[in-house]
């Protein structure tokens, strides 16, 4: 980072200057009314979402992430065929594909004192919330209380140079992601099993570590570490605009350390809108094997259910993207490994097998073909592959989420930092103003009954 730091500024700086005054686009009222879907209004270096190819990480699609980056054999794991979120993490940092040995370089790092243990009073709040406290709730209350490590709070108060701010940017967030399993996991174990959490192992990597900790291994290279390396990447980035990107990225920008910031987009990936999809797409495939009873799924029975579902006015959870118009390679990556691992094994993925090879059809031409994107997301599959891997308990999920949602909003708030990027601060007008200004025929208030 030290050596690639100048390097972004000074591509920043030639960049702005023949390009800002340039128009990015208009922006209509019914944007700014909602949610601002569509407005580009945003820069975010770490990744960008392809209509046609979904989502790329320093322009790189997902089968050239699987092919490039280093996996768990960079820790010497084997059979591992799926990257480290280490090596992402280097990636989304620098804009660089890590070597092998600079992957193992970097895990190290995160698996071993002092990143890989937790303060005492951290350690004591976890273990003294309520066990029907949310996780989310907890993992946000866990982050606060790690706080008290933030290197960056302590340099802004000794008056650091603002151009120096990325160096404890970065110091903070390593720190922070390399703890975040170790919380995660005591979340976990204290909610759902024993409270007894098994003690990280420095010889195991990001992921592997988390599995170990949460008592879903048996081996050290068991299957389930693949797969969790396999969940962490693809869920690490999804652009600037998502609500814990954004939330992150704004809280970041009054220059709230990357504890506080964090914590914010975590409150915001708590919300049903925007980290719960997986969980009702879990519990949608539980709702059709409840119904099939003893009964193993068919293409009849998957295509009923689903004609029968869109006729009474609801969705497919799932199935389409507000962006994506393929099927989101986040799912095909997903349904490669379920192939390898779970085909005749599982009916919940019989059931998911099934809804991919029905659903598009159906979606593609009801109502007169209207539905854009017909096409399973990767929401429709990770609940799956979660549950049957032993992390039965769907209200976790979003916490997996999280911890993996870290590796990108964490990459961006240094590199905020680096670019020296301003408190964000958009404009915005009220009802009235649209009324006057834009209503041909302007509404009273209270408006006028139409005849």
């Amino acid at each position: 980072m030290k050596e690639r730091v100048p390097e972004m500024q000074e591509r920043s700086r030639q960049i702005m200057a023949q390009t800002k005054d340039i128009s990015l686009g208009e922006v209509t009222v019914g944007q700014a009314a909602g949610g601002m879907r569509g407005v580009k209004a945003l820069i975010c270096e770490t990744s960008e979402l392809d209509v046609n190819e979904g989502i790329r990480f320093r322009g790189l699609t997902i089968p050239e992430i699987q092919q490039k980056l280093p996996t768990g054999r960079a820790r010497g794991f084997e059979h591992s065929e799926y990257p480290i979120p280490e090596a992402m993490l280097w990636l989304l940092l620098t804009g660089e594909i890590p070597t092998e040995a600079e992957a193992r370089q970097l895990s190290l790092e995160l698996t071993s004192e002092p990143y890989n243990s937790v303060p005492k009073h951290a350690r004591k709040i976890i273990d003294e919330l309520p066990v029907h406290q949310h996780p989310m709730s907890q993992f946000v209350t866990a982050i606060m209380a790690l706080q008290t490590e933030s290197k960056f709070a302590v340099a802004y108060q000794d008056g650091v140079n603002r151009t120096k701010h990325w160096k404890y940017a970065l110091a903070d967030t390593l720190n922070l992601i390399a703890k975040i399993p170790l919380v995660s996991a005591r979340i976990y174990r204290q909610t759902f099993r024993d409270g007894n959490t098994a003690t990280a192992d420095k010889n195991l990597d990001w992921s592997g570590n988390f599995a170990h900790m949460c008592g879903l291994t048996e081996t050290s290279d068991d299957p389930i570490t693949d797969l969790m390396r396999m969940y962490f990447t693809i869920h690490t980035d999804h652009e600037g605009g998502n609500v814990s990107a954004h939330a992150t990225h704004l809280v970041g920008s009054t220059l709230s350390d990357p504890y506080l910031s964090y914590a914010a987009g975590m409150c915001g990936l708590a919300g049903p809108l925007h980290g719960l999809a997986n969980q009702e797409s879990l519990r949608f495939i539980s709702r059709i094997q409840r119904l099939l009873g003893d009964e193993p799924p068919t293409k009849e029975f998957i295509h009923k259910f689903v004609v029968d579902l869109l006729e009474s006015g609801q969705v497919v959870p799932g199935f389409g993207h507000a962006v994506l118009r393929v099927t989101d390679p986040r799912y095909t990556i997903q349904r490669e490994f379920a192939l390898k691992y779970l085909h005749g094994k599982s009916p919940l993925f019989a059931i998911v097998d099934l809804l991919y090879q029905v659903a598009p059809g159906i979606l593609k031409e009801w109502k007169g073909g209207k539905i854009a994107n017909p096409w399973p997301n990767l929401d429709a599959h990770s609940g799956v592959l979660l549950y049957e891997y032993g992390l039965r308990e769907d209200t976790f999920y979003t916490v997996l989420f999280g911890m993996s949602r870290a590796i990108g909003v964490l990459s961006n708030y240094v590199l905020d930092r680096a670019l020296m990027a301003p408190i964000e601060r958009p404009k915005s007008i009220t009802l009235e103003h649209i009324n006057k200004n834009y209503c041909k025929t302007y509404v009273t208030d209270p408006p006028q009954k139409k005849s």
